[in-house]
């Protein structure tokens, strides 16, 4: 015993059975109740393992908390739940190696960034919840518990493990909770009898080790489908599966795993379905708490759809569930064991091996903590104010979730659960209890919920449960695929199609769009695209078929094929046989940018000609377009119109009509349904912030974490897929007059997968609109032609003839101001255009290409992003704001956001030198920084590997040192560590304005020393920067009297050697 203490005070205990028959069978928590009123705040009993010492005082749990003298014990339930489930994270031993392994490989899974992403599933499940009360009606007496436990145990399964048991479309529960409770239930009663006892009831025994059998069955069922259905899920069970400890390198084996999941099964479900339960006892007893909690709801969240935002944004809810994990702890107790002889409370003796048991159920209502109304439930005492006070000045006052390394590992999981459940009822019912005059009674297993509770749930606000489960349904649209049709060669009407190839070069996805059109365009003209796919899928293996036309659709970037044409033009190139090709029909669109003159149209010039030359049929005449000039689509359809389909046609003739459809079949409606999704991957927002301020022009920084195995290199670009601005997409339905909940489906004869549109199911028409269709594109020629035949005023419809027709007209009113079809619309209100010919009209959504900001050496998995918002007025009506379509998806995103993502390659000499000791010189302005900043990153790993780096020089152009400076601390900081040096020139400042191009001028010097020495030069910005920059390093490399033919010729030896550029507008 430790020196100067005195032993604890205690009831006299029996030989053999110690303290046992003194308590009440019928209630455990009760009888120690009442031996802490007989002896204190300490004391001792003698039970089946041995003395235990109860402690029931806030002050004494905080001092027992102490891990340095403390651990946790698994005795009495927990020794005995070690029969079927020995090697759990609560059930394991501290010093056994499997539980340090479990613990570190599994607590990444509950971190915030994990627990975030499973909003919707449990916002599903809840909703489950919430229909089931609403459809059963205010009469129905609900059995509270039992619906919580339900819930709780389909959202751990559903969320860690993605296994529905669907508890709410049985009567019956799963054998799993009958099992489970059973289990539960024996394993208390025999910590209390004894293995020996109770291995002589043979009934209960048997019914004891067949209810494990059914948990390690059902156990054994979830892991056995994940692994013969492997999904590529980030949860607990992928966790459990692919985890590596960092600290052994070792991994779960199965039987931990079948622990586990079993441990996590009970654990993550019976602790929350008591919380809740307990929560609406505690509220119906106290009216005025429910009131409050109800308000807040109303305020914050008012009756529209519930987001993980939210969660944050509720105070008294969170208060709510505090004081009913004081008043109502559904884990009544904690276990610890001295480590060594110790006197706690200053006076009482205590042998080292001791259990004692922390008594949450009394020391949670230590009035020495909460005064005379200890025993009262007022949430307002742990509100987040007062809650932080109380922690400092008694710190043992509230472990509902236990303590220290041994502490509840699913906390936030159970947290963020009861939010979502308890603000989705309180927003939509009104509550009472079925017997007003119900007595709180416990129920007691390993954990606590109240006995014998049911209430009544009424619908608020004059719902019906139709109208509940729209507004459930309307925060969250779940992922869905194209559904596909059975025939694809067949059109209208059962008319066999021709088939067509389709092939596109593309980096930023405007040729993909192109060849998306062509293929949607193709069944009205009795074709049908049996290929649509990459030039490269070509390669070496293209159809050599006289009776099938192949489309060729490719961009020119700099000269240089797309990167997804590469082996393709290679392989043409090298072909010798003048006749590789002979008989095969085909015609080539292409897309360059005119300020690349030596290269315009290079690559489209290059397949048409090579094509030929090895023995092709060309269709019709080479088309080609001017992406400069903003009408790429409106050149394709007048290509398309005017010489592909015609030439297709004088070959082959067609089964279609000579009248295009003006339309598309559609049906409006409402129910769920699922969405289209493009040919990306999900990212999530992991950070977003500002970098600017103050003069008008917003840049700004995202951070993602990249889907599974995306990878990427400093420099490269991130696609995005966009959604349109929220304004754009409530401007069309306001025109076309279309309720927010309307869903639209699309039909017409098209196959799914040839159309930019989800066919065959009912969609949202927000989602279509938002998602799959470019809103602000400047309308084509053959639209206007379309919308002619739809006015009512013969003085528009000979405007829009006219605007249809005349290219110079065009060209000077639409695409100058950049009238899209919906302002058109606008314009011209004697048009009555139907919704389905509106859809039929638009291109398909594409993806824009940022260039990423990070390294990859930073953070593998982490990606950045650096971009200027894109607003201001709308040149089409000054009356009206313009948004960029990207920039301003990407500057709504909020942390925890998703978006559609896919890597794509920069330039091949847009990379950093392979030899890090290569000198390097960067310019860029504004945004432009980003490729920049990856790169330095780079280096700043590199250095800190060990790595020698060469000089680094970056020019940097902002506006002003208070506006955009962007990255200064981190670029100080890399500065002062050698990385790079950093030039700045501000435009905007005082009088001292200049530019990058006239920073680099006045570093003539040291630009021609970086070159001298085999510097690597960059560019990243607008095309206007860097034909500045081109002209000053030029002139620094040449001399100052070099003219720009000279400096021309310089530039065209040196790109994509030792010189790239990356430029935008």
């Amino acid at each position: 015993m430790a020196v100067g203490g005195i032993p604890l005070p205690g009831p006299r205990a029996y030989p053999l059975v110690g303290n046992v028959l003194q308590f009440d069978s019928s209630s455990t928590l009760t009888s120690i109740e009442n031996f802490i009123d007989q002896y204190g705040e300490a004391f001792r009993l003698i039970l089946p393992w041995g003395v235990t010492a109860v402690i029931s005082s806030a002050a004494l749990v905080h001092e027992l908390s102490d891990e340095t003298r403390f651990k946790k014990p698994i005795i009495a339930d927990l020794e005995q739940i070690r029969n079927g489930v020995p090697a759990g994270m609560f059930t394991a031993r501290t010093e056994e190696p499997i539980w340090g392994i479990a613990h570190r490989v599994l607590t990444p899974a509950f971190g915030p960034v994990p627990i975030q992403a499973m909003f919707p599933e449990m916002h599903e499940l809840a909703a489950q919840l919430a229909m089931k009360w609403a459809r059963h009606g205010p009469q129905q007496s609900i059995a509270v518990s039992e619906d919580f436990t339900r819930l709780a145990l389909d959202t751990i399964a559903l969320c860690s493990m993605d296994f529905r048991f669907n508890s709410y479309y049985h009567d019956e529960l799963h054998p799993f909770i009958t099992a489970m409770s059973n289990f539960l239930i024996e394993s208390g009663n025999r910590a209390i009898k004894g293995n020996f006892l109770s291995n002589l009831l043979f009934w209960s025994s048997n019914r004891y080790f067949a209810d494990i059998k059914t948990l390690r069955t059902t156990a054994q069922a979830i892991l056995d489908a994940r692994r013969a259905n492997p999904n590529g899920r980030q949860d607990l069970l992928s966790a459990m599966l692919d985890g590596v400890d960092r600290k052994t390198g070792e991994k779960l084996d199965d039987g931990a795993i079948i622990d586990n999941l079993i441990t996590f099964l009970i654990a993550g479900h019976e602790t929350t379905s008591g919380m809740l339960s307990f929560a609406f006892v505690m509220l119906l007893k106290n009216p005025e708490t429910l009131r409050k909690a109800q308000q807040e709801v109303d305020q914050v969240i008012g009756r529209g759809p519930i987001t993980v935002e939210h969660m944050k944004k509720l105070p008294y809810v969170t208060a709510v569930l505090r004081e009913t994990l004081r008043l109502c702890p559904t884990i009544p107790s904690l276990g610890v064991q001295a480590l060594e002889d110790t006197v706690i409370g200053g006076k009482w003796a205590v042998s080292k091996g001791t259990v004692m048991l922390l008594f949450l159920a009394r020391s949670h209502r230590d009035k020495a903590v909460y005064g005379e109304t200890a025993d009262d439930f007022i949430p307002e005492r742990m509100l987040d104010e007062n809650f932080e006070r109380l922690s400092k000045e008694h710190p043992g006052f509230w472990k509902p979730f236990g303590n220290g390394q041994r502490g509840c590992i699913g906390r936030a999981f159970a947290w963020q659960e009861a939010m979502i459940i308890m603000a989705m009822l309180l927003q939509n019912f009104d509550f009472e209890m079925t017997d007003p005059s119900y007595k709180l009674k416990i129920k007691e297993t390993l954990t606590t919920k109240p006995d014998g509770f049911e209430m009544k749930a009424k619908l608020r606000h004059g719902l019906t449960p139709t109208e509940l489960e729209r507004q459930l349904n309307g925060g969250l649209l779940e992922k869905s695929a194209h559904s596909k049709r059975v025939n694809a060669n067949a059109g209208e009407g059962g008319t066999q199609l021709k088939p067509l190839h389709i092939y596109y070069g593309s980096n930023t996805g405007t040729c993909e769009a192109l060849a998306q059109r062509l293929a949607m365009d193709a069944p009205s003209h009795g074709y049908t695209a049996t290929i649509i796919d990459a030039l490269d899928a070509a390669a070496n293996k293209l159809p050599r078929d006289d009776t099938t036309p192949v489309t060729f659709i490719t961009a020119s970037y700099e000269g240089e094929p797309p990167d997804n044409a590469t082996e393709f033009v290679a392989w043409i190139k090298a072909l010798s046989d003048t006749s590789a090709f002979k008989g095969t029909p085909y015609a080539v669109f292409g897309c360059g940018h005119h300020d690349w003159a030596n290269t315009f149209h290079r690559v489209p010039r290059l397949i048409h000609d090579t094509l030929e030359q090895k023995g092709a049929t060309p269709l019709c005449d080479l088309g080609l377009t001017d992406v400069a000039q903003g009408e790429m689509f409106a050149d394709f359809e007048q290509w398309e119109d005017d010489v592909f389909w015609p030439a297709v046609q004088a070959k082959y003739g067609s089964v279609a009509s000579e009248d295009r459809p003006q339309t598309l079949e559609v049906q409006l409606s409402t129910p769920r349904a699922s969405t289209l999704r493009q040919d990306v991957k999900e990212a999530l927002v992991l950070e977003e912030k500002t970098l600017t301020r103050d003069d008008g022009v917003l840049k700004k920084h995202l951070e993602v974490q990249l889907p599974d195995g995306m990878t990427y290199r400093a420099g490269d670009y991130l696609a995005v897929l966009p959604v349109n601005p929220k304004e754009s997409v409530d401007r069309v339905m306001r025109k076309f007059g279309l309720a927010w909940d309307s869903h639209v489906t699309v039909a017409g004869g098209v196959e799914s997968k040839k159309i930019a549109l989800p066919t065959g199911v009912p969609v949202p028409v927000h989602e279509v609109l938002g998602s799959y269709v470019e809103l602000l594109q400047p309308v084509t020629k053959r639209g206007i032609q379309t919308l002619s035949n739809f006015t009512s005023s013969t003085a528009d419809r000979e405007t829009l003839l006219a605007l249809s027709t005349n290219a110079e007209l065009y060209s000077s009113t639409i695409i100058a101001s950049r009238l899209s079809l919906i302002d058109m619309l606008d314009q011209y209100p004697s048009i009555s255009l139907p919704f389905g010919t509106f859809l039929s009209l638009l291109p398909p959504m594409r993806v824009r290409q940022y260039s990423i900001s990070s390294s990859p050496l930073e953070s593998p998995f982490k990606a950045t992003l650096t971009y200027t918002l894109l607003s201001g007025q709308s040149w089409a009506n000054p009356a009206n704001l313009f948004a960029g379509v990207a920039t301003s998806f990407l500057s709504a995103l909020k942390q925890r956001d998703r978006l559609l993502v896919s890597v794509r390659q920069s330039h091949s000499s847009f990379h950093l030198p392979p030899d890090p000791a290569t000198p390097m010189i960067m310019v860029a302005a504004g945004a432009g920084i980003a490729p920049f900043r990856g790169f330095i990153q780079e280096r700043a790993t590199l250095l800190s590997q060990g790595a020698t780096l060469g000089k680094a020089l970056l020019f940097f152009g902002c506006r002003h040192p208070e506006w955009d400076d962007l990255y200064r601390e981190e670029l100080d900081k890399w500065e002062k560590d050698g990385v790079v040096e950093v030039v700045r020139a501000y435009s905007r400042y005082k009088d001292n304005r200049k530019y990058v191009g006239v920073s680099i001028s006045r570093h003539t010097d040291e630009v021609k020393r970086f070159w001298e020495k085999g510097a690597r030069i960059y560019v990243c910005g607008s095309r206007s920067m860097a034909d500045g920059a081109k002209a000053a390093v030029g002139r620094a490399v040449i001399g100052d009297e070099a003219i720009d033919e000279e400096i021309a010729k310089w530039f065209e030896g040196v790109r994509n050697v030792r010189y790239a550029v990356d430029v935008f507008d």
